[in-house]
């Protein structure tokens, strides 16, 4: 009998395949990372975008908010998404004041994600100069990923983590924010914290992708941190995060086992130790 094997060849994601997605109605995928074994297991379950995400300040590094990562951190932790991730476009996250200070340094920063194998980077707000910053990347082969509503990197200006567009009038300002993005050249965008209405309008109303998170189910696709939806952060839930994993209390568990294991002698046993020869055993007599 002969068999015949089809090999199917991944091609990988690019920001032309995310803005044919929104076309074909087909929902996009995307999830943070910020190591080589996550990124690769997220790759190969077949995430469209991976976010090495500011979030990396929380869920790695342990501080209150995504204000205190820095530049060099970001690359550091984007080098070891790059190498994990093949088929995944990988977005880089520009840290707070690693764009706002000045346009040529926002440029450099953003080039430098790139060099690194990047294929995006990722802004946070719509101001004037933030607007002037993306269409300069865009003019120099940077593909940019916008972000509106709740931007963390503001978290102090904005009062805190709260939802934004929940009036028409400040929903429409998002929907004008949204077009100016798409007019500086983003290929897509992510809405984050905004009723769900809100979304829909910005989603109808522009040619690019919209990526939810907290926005509802009308986006062109969603994006979670991975440690929340895996319930390896713990800290606190937000209200919009469905747990699929409780991995930080597993591990947890797994750790407590091995403790006991060693402490009453059950690990390791003859399966996981190595052993001399006998006669190497008997010139040690």
């Amino acid at each position: 009998m002969t068999y015949h094997c089809r090999i199917i060849l991944l091609m990988p994601i690019t920001t032309h395949t995310i803005k044919e997605y929104k076309k074909q109605g087909r929902k996009i995928v995307a999830l943070t990372a910020y190591d080589y074994s996550t990124a690769k297991a997220l790759d190969k379950a077949g995430v469209d975008i991976i976010l090495v995400g500011d979030s990396l300040a929380q869920v790695v590094l342990g501080h209150e908010n995504t204000l205190s990562v820095t530049m060099d951190e970001m690359l550091h932790h984007a080098k070891a998404v790059v190498k994990g991730a093949e088929n995944a476009m990988v977005v880089v996250d520009m840290p707070f004041l690693s764009y706002q200070v000045s346009k040529k340094e926002a440029v450099y920063n953003a080039g430098k994600c790139l060099q690194i194998g990047a294929n995006a980077v990722k802004l946070e707000g719509a101001s004037k100069n933030i607007l002037k910053t993306i269409k300069k990347m865009v003019d120099i082969g940077v593909p940019v990923l916008g972000h509106i509503g709740f931007t963390p990197q503001s978290v102090n200006a904005l009062g805190g983590h709260r939802v934004q567009g929940r009036t028409a009038d400040s929903a429409k300002k998002l929907l004008e924010e949204a077009m100016a993005l798409e007019e500086a050249g983003c290929f897509g965008i992510v809405l984050e914290l905004v009723p769900a209405e809100t979304a829909a309008l910005i989603t109808e109303g522009i040619n690019i992708p919209t990526i939810g998170i907290g926005a509802g189910p009308d986006c062109d696709g969603q994006i979670l941190v991975t440690d929340d939806l895996l319930g390896k952060f713990t800290d606190f839930k937000p209200s919009f995060v469905k747990r699929y994993a409780e991995l930080g209390k597993e591990t947890e568990n797994a750790v407590k086992n091995f403790i006991f294991d060693v402490q009453n002698k059950k690990y390791p046993q003859i399966a996981e130790s190595f052993f001399m020869s006998e006669s190497e055993v008997q010139r040690l007599k």
